[in-house]
């Protein structure tokens, strides 16, 4: 069911694995890319391996410098650039053989459930977006870990962002920040329990470490004010418990999104979509999906740790946007 299927950006090849959902052609296809600096074998293929079960292909794809991927200096994010990865990973999955190219979804986790926004708004072909804790607005989130940890961990990391690059300007190597630390350190995400979630989820090329620069480039990633341009169905699945970046940005990007979003709530973190709650925040996206394209094939439900079938419905609460304004 799955190949690999590399496609080149900005002239860099990024590592692709396309997942088939079977034969025949004019199949859906989900565009798949991680968290910010994290790997496609980092907690992703169970939602790419559901996604084929019910019917969609995948491309489940690394960001350039990371990962499989080519492109050097290792483990940089520049929002730029993947953002024109992600781009030239719809175009790819355009082509591959017996995919609908009407029918492309754009799935996207943290930066980049950001992402997905964007570029769904740039190209109106996109048929669907899944914007999983997305950061939607990153202004949001560096002022919710300045609040939580204070300016000395912010000055910290500022500093280093600028020493990197100099570095950068000078060819010199990069000044690497961890991903995830403890509350308190120099650390793109401080929250307490974000370090340990991360090494749960870490595959064989994750590396806990990128460089600093890209702390300078964050106050850009805005995509929440684009939300209000989007012209297809898009689900919001919200971390009502997110100590990462605040649930009220990802509220009023659904609210300004108006009735082409669909909001899920879970009591849970960040990193929790790929732990504790993976099971029901898959269902939840197989069921929208469904429900606005429509497999080929309908998904078994996932378990729940006891083993017993997972109550979609009360697993996690749905919302309409509405609704979500008015309780925020």
């Amino acid at each position: 069911m799955r190949r690999d299927s590399d496609f080149l950006s900005g002239g860099t090849r990024c590592a692709a694995w396309h997942y088939t959902s079977g034969d025949g052609d004019r199949r859906p296809c989900v565009v798949m890319a991680h968290a910010f600096g994290c790997t496609r074998d980092s907690g992703l293929e169970p939602y790419a391996q559901q996604f084929a079960a019910a019917g969609y292909d995948v491309l489940l794809f690394d960001f350039r410098h990371l990962g499989a991927s080519d492109g050097e200096p290792r483990q940089l994010v520049n929002p730029k650039h993947q953002l024109e990865d992600f781009r030239a990973a719809v175009a790819h999955a355009r082509r591959l053989p017996g995919v609908d190219s009407e029918k492309i979804v754009l799935w996207g986790m943290s930066l980049a459930g950001g992402h997905v926004l964007t570029v769904a708004v740039e190209d109106p072909r996109i048929a669907a977006v899944i914007s999983v804790v997305g950061g939607v607005d990153m202004v949001a989130s560096s002022l919710m870990s300045l609040r939580r940890d204070g300016p000395v961990s912010m000055a910290r990391l500022s500093a280093l962002a600028v020493r990197d690059a100099a570095a950068a300007l000078r060819g010199k190597p990069p000044v690497y920040v961890p991903i995830a630390g403890a509350p308190g350190s120099t650390a793109f995400m401080t929250a307490p329990g974000a370090a340990e979630a991360i090494e749960a989820i870490a595959g064989p090329t994750f590396r806990n470490e990128v460089g600093a620069r890209a702390a300078l480039m964050m106050s850009s990633v805005r995509p929440g004010r684009l939300a209000k341009d989007l012209t297809c169905p898009v689900l919001f699945q919200i971390a009502d418990l997110d100590q990462t970046g605040p649930p009220q940005a990802i509220a009023k990007a659904a609210f300004a999104a108006a009735g082409r979003a669909r909001v899920r709530h879970y009591p849970c973190d960040h990193l929790d979509a790929l732990g504790s709650h993976r099971a029901v925040v898959a269902a939840h996206q197989v069921e929208f999906l469904d429900s606005v394209i429509g497999g080929s094939r309908q998904a078994t439900e996932p378990p729940t740790k006891d083993g017993t079938p997972t109550d979609i419905e009360a697993a996690g609460t749905a919302t309409s946007p509405t609704s979500t304004r008015k309780r925020r």
